[in-house]
């Protein structure tokens, strides 16, 4: 039978539907990618006459807290709920493997050969999962009734998937090794295949957000946003923590060989190969052994465009949006370069998957911290310290940089290293926790989950556009020559060999001068230019818009956020 698009359902009030709440703490530290989305599709007018009608009902006080709020334990749930529990835990894992590379350690590992201009238009790979909200509404209304309306998009997007990480873990190397040279892959054929699996994953997690409503029973459904973030956490760790340091030589040798040697443990091709049989496995056991209830049609798809285009024309909104857009532009240095020049400097691999191994239980436990000041203050002054944190971050992590040791690696500077890597990091989930609970707050609890996910699409957004402009800027404001060796004798080169002098400051320059017996000398390095120019900018917008229209917007009335009927 073939795919079917659902109708305008009749007007037959229907209860209304339970929200999942989801989210994730960024699993390369850095990308700013907001992993919290709320579902439903309540419209109803019953509804809202409900809502009006309980004495407690006000537009000025707080939105009623969403049913279905944990109120007992994993062990306490039934049989049933707790296999569909630990079911929707792997498929939001399986998720995090290629997300995880694509944010996280592929980019470490181009730096050997690629510029910053050249990464950053690999970071386009990740645009797919900030923007998913703009074919959500098809994944909810197109499927087939014979496969069931989320197995239709799950198991086909999976196979696609396994296969495609089978494919590409068998070239990767290759395609690395031979990127930008004469019939090699170009950096945007490259960046292509990452972003196909970025986009597979965005799909799945639409659809995997859908059926986590249904798989669990309605007063347990709030463990759904508990099995995405444990999912998605544990994915992200895999690909950008462990897998970082399994592929690092120099990890291997002083934590675990006996007898050294130049490969790590692990390779990226052989890891890509692995998940994507493990992907296919997972997937034939899904679509034989697993069964999916029957759906209805509900609301149209036009209707949800309908409700985000009347969110979209609200004042308030569309000056929280620039808010969202801007907000992020003062730390992209920090978070898209600061790692990398330390790789550059020669920090080694193995020096930062230690770093980011020792970072991660204070990411988790220190958000813990951060959610009980959610409670406590208002969440968009505690945003605005974390706005403020992030700041002086960013001017710490330029310090750091520019106070490597020139005999290397230290005891003491990588204590330094990491410090300021978990403050950066607290201060990016302390905004995150925050805006997340402004976003809860000001959401109209009729149409939560478009207006939750709305908000959270622009807030991504905002702290991934920027980033490639960010790390072209670092080339085109950085300055080196590369000059010849004045020797007597004749050095053996793996090149030509450089007679005059030429601009080395990208990667593929940077290169041909050291393979032809010539020295790279930087007389000016754009990160520090391009990291000083993002925090003037934040400084400047910070004092003289962002706070205090951030101040304005959440001393507002919440009948300031709703939509007018008709609209």
């Amino acid at each position: 039978m073939g795919a079917q698009v659902r109708r305008p359902s009749s007007p037959k009030p229907k209860p209304p539907p339970l929200s999942l709440r989801d989210e994730c703490v960024d699993g390369t530290m850095s990308t700013g990618v907001e992993l919290r989305r709320k579902v439903s599709n309540a419209g109803s007018e019953v509804i809202t006459r409900n809502f009006i009608s309980r004495a407690s009902f006000s537009l000025d006080e707080d939105v009623p807290k969403t049913p279905g709020a944990i109120a007992h334990g994993f062990r306490e749930l039934p049989r049933q709920d707790q296999r569909n529990f630990l079911l929707l835990v792997l498929l939001y894992f399986l998720q995090g493997i290629p997300m995880g590379l694509a944010m996280g350690s592929v980019p470490f590992l181009l730096k050997n050969h690629m510029s910053y201009g050249q990464i950053g238009t690999f970071s386009l790979a990740s645009y797919p999962y900030s923007l998913k909200l703009f074919w959500s509404p098809f994944v909810d209304a197109v499927w087939s009734p014979r496969f069931g309306r989320r197995k239709t998009w799950i198991v086909p997007i999976q196979f696609i998937s396994g296969f495609g990480l089978i494919y590409l873990g068998s070239h990767v190397e290759e395609m690395m090794e031979t990127m930008g040279k004469p019939a090699g892959p170009t950096v945007w054929g490259f960046m292509l295949w990452w972003f196909f699996l970025v986009l597979m994953c965005a799909t799945q997690d639409i659809a995997v957000d859908g059926w986590a409503l249904t798989l669990l029973t309605p007063s347990n459904v709030s463990y759904a946003s508990t099995a995405q973030t444990v999912g998605l956490t544990a994915g992200h760790f895999m690909s950008y923590t462990v897998f970082l340091a399994l592929n690092a030589s120099d990890f291997a040798n002083k934590w675990v060989r006996t007898v050294p040697s130049d490969d790590g443990l692990v390779s990226l091709g052989g890891y890509l190969i692995f998940w994507g049989w493990a992907y296919i496995l997972v997937t034939l056991g899904l679509g034989f052994m697993k069964s999916e209830e029957k759906s209805q049609n509900e609301d149209g798809v036009w209707d949800v465009y309908k409700i985000m285009w009347g969110i979209l024309k609200l004042k308030n909104v569309q000056t929280i949006i620039i808010v969202h857009l801007i907000a992020k532009i003062g730390f992209q240095a920090n978070d898209g370069v600061t790692n990398l020049k330390l790789l550059d400097k020669g920090f080694g691999k193995d020096n930062m998957a230690l770093t980011v191994l020792i970072d991660f239980p204070f990411e988790i436990g220190l958000g813990y911290y951060a959610g009980m000041w959610s409670q406590k203050y208002t969440p968009m002054r505690l945003w605005c310290w974390g706005f403020v944190g992030r700041l002086i971050a960013a001017v710490l992590a330029q310090i750091t940089v520019a106070i490597f040791p020139s005999s290397g690696v230290t005891g003491w500077y990588l204590l330094v290293v990491i410090a300021e890597h978990i403050f950066s990091t607290f201060t990016n989930t302390v905004m995150f926790v925050a805006v997340s609970a402004f976003h809860a707050k000001v959401s109209d609890p009729v149409i939560g989950g478009t207006y939750m996910t709305l908000l959270a699409t622009v807030s991504n957004l905002g702290g991934t556009f920027p980033k490639y402009f960010v790390l072209k800027l670092v080339d085109a404001l950085t300055v080196a020559t590369c000059h010849p060796n004045r020797s007597a004798e004749r050095p053996e080169t793996k090149g030509p060999f450089i007679t005059t002098p030429f601009s080395c400051a990208v990667q593929a320059e940077k290169e041909r001068c050291e393979n032809g017996g010539g020295a790279c000398v930087m007389t000016r390095d754009g990160f520090y230019m391009v990291n000083m120019l993002c925090v003037a900018f934040g400084i400047a917008t910070f004092v003289w818009y962002i706070r205090p229209r951030v101040m304005l917007l959440q001393n507002l009335p919440l009948r300031a956020w709703r939509l007018s009927p008709g609209k």
